[in-house]
């Protein structure tokens, strides 16, 4: 005799089955904008760089990492050094627990997370990476690191 199984254990497993495969596609999209913003550097459309084009490569993964991250709808490396990031959940205490994961995997970055009226705007990969990290608390401030 075959076992019997229920119908919505059959539903449950195919609804898991698709939420994974849309986290998946939500991480490589995501990661889609780290490529477009590495390369759009790189290649030399944002001007000057003020930064050795090997920290570019190493922001990128870094990059990468950030998009992966639960609370990360979208990131890319800005031309300051920074990633920057759209939150999936736009709350103080979201946000912080983004912050705080990102920072205890690299202590020596800086996250920075668009606001809603830079969202509206619908800017461009050329507009996102020009955007400056200047006014996000890096990692070594909010983990009591030197700037050295």
């Amino acid at each position: 005799m075959g076992r019997r199984q229920f119908p919505y254990v059959k539903r449950a497993q195919c609804l898991l089955a698709a939420s994974v495969f849309v986290a998946i596609g939500s991480a490589e999209a995501a990661a889609d904008n780290c490529a477009r913003s590495r390369e759009y550097l790189l290649g030399g459309l944002a001007g000057e760089l003020p930064q050795a084009p090997d920290s570019y490569k190493q922001l990128f993964t870094i990059c990468i990492a950030a998009a992966a991250l639960s609370n990360v709808k979208d990131a890319f490396v800005l031309r300051d050094g920074g990633i920057g990031a759209i939150a999936k959940r736009d709350s103080v205490s979201a946000t912080a627990a983004t912050l705080s994961e990102f920072c205890q995997r690299f202590p020596r970055a800086t996250l920075r997370f668009m606001n809603r009226a830079e969202q509206a705007r619908g800017t461009s990969i050329g507009q996102l990476v020009q955007l400056s990290s200047g006014g996000a608390t890096s990692c070594r401030k909010i983990m009591g690191l030197s700037d050295r």
